[in-house]
């Protein structure tokens, strides 16, 4: 795993908890990882996908037994044949233009997955770029959300981690921490 240093001087100094990385996902050890998951939470592509994968069967069934996920909502599972303990459901928007209330629904995925990691005791949590791949939301926009809200919790965790797919994704987290207040 090559851990990503986002601006050490101004990310570290402010948020020592949080950290950007390339990685797989499904390969971390944090007591829990955060999946993309579209709405009936039985597996589909991309995170979503790679995640069900690596967890084995196990999760499938479990996951029939959680019936589906709202868009904005979070649901918690075992990890199962995962490195991390628990696996967080949440369902982002499909980004339609902006006025289908997709920011607050963005934001409803974070804030509502981290509420469910502390009702959990979770303290180390990976977070994947939340829609920004099939379901369409600009990435940017979609890191800012995903940053303002993970500077809301970072006092009630040990370890934020925002897992990025790309070195080019995990220059945009760098650069939105940068510019955020």
């Amino acid at each position: 795993m090559d851990i990503l240093q986002c601006n050490r001087s101004v990310l570290q100094a402010r948020c020592p908890m949080i950290e950007i990385i390339t990685a797989d996902i499904t390969t971390l050890g944090v007591d829990a990882i955060v999946n993309a998951a579209n709405s009936s939470l039985l597996g589909g592509g991309g995170v979503d996908g790679a995640i069900h994968a690596a967890a084995g069967p196990l999760l499938l069934q479990y996951c029939r037994t959680l019936n589906g996920c709202r868009t904005g909502e979070a649901k918690i599972s075992p990890g199962f044949e995962l490195p991390a303990r628990r696996v967080i459901h949440t369902v982002g928007p499909v980004w339609q233009g902006g006025d289908r209330y997709e920011a607050a629904l963005l934001r409803a995925c974070y804030c509502n997955s981290f509420e469910i990691a502390l009702q959990n005791d979770v303290r180390s949590i990976a977070f994947p770029a939340i829609s920004t791949g099939v379901y369409g939301y600009p990435k940017e926009a979609a890191a800012r959300i995903a940053v303002a809200a993970m500077l809301e919790y970072q006092d009630r965790f040990e370890r934020i981690l925002v897992c990025c797919f790309s070195e080019a994704d995990a220059a945009l987290y760098r650069s939105v921490f940068e510019e955020s207040p």
